[in-house]
């Protein structure tokens, strides 16, 4: 977009390099000044930028670009799962419970958990009479996944919960 410019930061506001995972940030003249009515997220999502009059937009989204500044999607910040000392994008076992044969879409999420801080669920939406069980979804996740990133719930949905803008609706499943 003409007269914009994003980039990653750190938790400190410290732009990053490539391949490291950050939260993108949106400068320019299109960023409106802040939401309406609502000074509590505006003040956690827009910062003042280096210009007079300047708002950056602090997106929550955590990103990584590659070394031609190709960006890169990992989750969203308020969406990742703490788990056993790692932080953990609900998408990337989702991606991988998408490859299983017979899957037609899947949503995970974070059950608090007193040992490891949240356990991870996985819900599974298949395709009509399919022959998966959790035994099988948990093997193939077993090898397409790091150890802290195995689902230790895996639930069979009908149908995933959604928005009207078409995504899973998160809160739903919690």
């Amino acid at each position: 977009m003409p007269n914009e410019e994003v980039f990653i930061v750190d938790k400190d506001g410290n732009k990053v390099g490539p391949n490291v995972v950050g939260e993108l940030v949106v400068r320019g003249s299109n960023v409106m000044q802040g939401y309406w009515n609502d000074p509590e997220e505006t003040a956690k999502s827009f910062r003042s930028g280096r210009y007079k009059g300047e708002t950056l937009l602090y997106t929550k989204d955590l990103f990584k670009k590659d070394e031609e500044d190709y960006l890169y999607f990992i989750a969203r910040k308020d969406n990742l799962i703490k788990t056993k000392g790692e932080r953990i994008s609900p998408k990337e076992i989702e991606n991988v419970l998408c490859e299983i044969d017979g899957v037609i879409d899947a949503a995970v999420i974070g059950v608090p958990d007193e040992v490891i801080g949240q356990a991870i669920k996985a819900f599974v939406q298949v395709k009509g009479k399919s022959n998966l069980t959790e035994k099988k979804v948990f093997n193939y996740c077993m090898k397409n996944l790091e150890p802290f990133m195995l689902p230790k719930w895996i639930e069979f949905i009908d149908t995933l919960p959604k928005l009207s803008t078409g995504k899973i609706n998160i809160r739903a499943l919690k």
